[in-house]
């Protein structure tokens, strides 16, 4: 197969963004937030370069993902992949903590902060226009005015100008999905969701099914208990598979609206990631897995 990024089908994000269904997350490229390693420079351009070659073409990013040495996430992507190819579909997130500019990180909601996070982003990617900005609500701060209406209506006000493409939300209840809903197009919602941890983004993914926004889980493989981990490892062994490529699998069978965004800085553990679109799990598979949940 020429394009393994697309075995597990694509979707029209935001209706018009034609990605795989496998995509990349750039935060492993760099050793936000626990510190610790991240892969040398060269291996993070090659990592994105070889996500390419296996046809992804969704990468999300961030500002606030950078290393001990200050490299950010949309410097390497644009080192390495620049100029873009023409289907390359680039997301990124502001809000608090991911300004793009130095201060205080719980500010970032502010008309002017959201400007400012938005133009870093241009910059640092070589691009007039994003094509998708995610607008990630902290719950550890206040909203303005204790809706979401003035940063969404910011966010709308740069659209209009032609920087960004498309908007979305990130970190959100089921409430706050709905409200968002009201004042502006939302082309994705980016939650925690995985196999141990379903209960607040359930409805939200059905609702986004019905809609036609796209889903996508962050930390999709990580934080089982150990009854999820030795059910995982069960169905792993069948398949002969990683236990990680089960619970990318069987997050694309969740819903045909979820699209991953599998982070690594390992070439091999990104190949591994995207044959995970060509596990087809078996109604036996997918029984035993279902009962893996555990309350959020």
């Amino acid at each position: 197969m020429t394009n393994p990024a697309s075995a597990a089908g694509r979707f029209l994000l935001g209706g018009d963004l034609d990605v795989a269904r496998i995509g990349y997350g750039s935060m492993k490229l760099t050793n936000w937030p626990q510190g610790g390693r991240s892969p040398e420079r060269e291996t993070a351009l090659r990592v994105l370069r070889e996500a390419v070659a296996l046809g992804v073409n969704h990468i999300d990013t961030s500002y606030y993902y950078v290393d001990g040495e200050g490299f950010r996430a949309p410097e390497l992507i644009r080192e390495a992949l620049h100029p873009y190819p023409e289907d390359l579909v680039i997301v990124t997130k502001v809000g608090p903590i991911m300004t793009g500019v130095e201060g205080d990180a719980h500010d970032g909601l502010e008309p002017e902060r959201l400007r400012e996070a938005v133009e870093w982003n241009l910059a640092a990617l070589g691009v007039e226009r994003v094509d998708v900005v995610n607008l990630r609500v902290d719950g550890v701060n206040p909203l303005p005015g204790g809706t979401l209406q003035q940063p969404l209506e910011s966010l709308l006000k740069l659209k209009d100008e032609g920087l960004i493409g498309h908007i979305g939300i990130s970190n959100v209840r089921q409430d706050r999905f709905e409200e968002a809903m009201r004042y502006a197009p939302i082309a994705c919602v980016q939650n925690l969701y995985n196999l141990g941890r379903r209960e607040t983004s359930d409805p939200i993914i059905d609702a986004c099914e019905r809609a036609g926004i796209a889903f996508v889980p962050f930390f999709p493989v990580s934080g089982f208990d150990e009854e999820t981990t030795a059910k995982v490892a069960a169905v792993a062994a069948r398949h002969s598979s990683t236990p990680q490529q089960i619970a990318l699998a069987w997050l694309l069978r969740r819903s045909p609206n979820i699209l991953l965004i599998p982070g690594t800085g390992s070439p091999a553990h990104l190949a591994e990631n995207v044959a995970a679109a060509g596990i087809e799990l078996s109604d036996a598979d997918l029984a035993d897995l279902d009962r893996t949940q555990v309350p959020d």
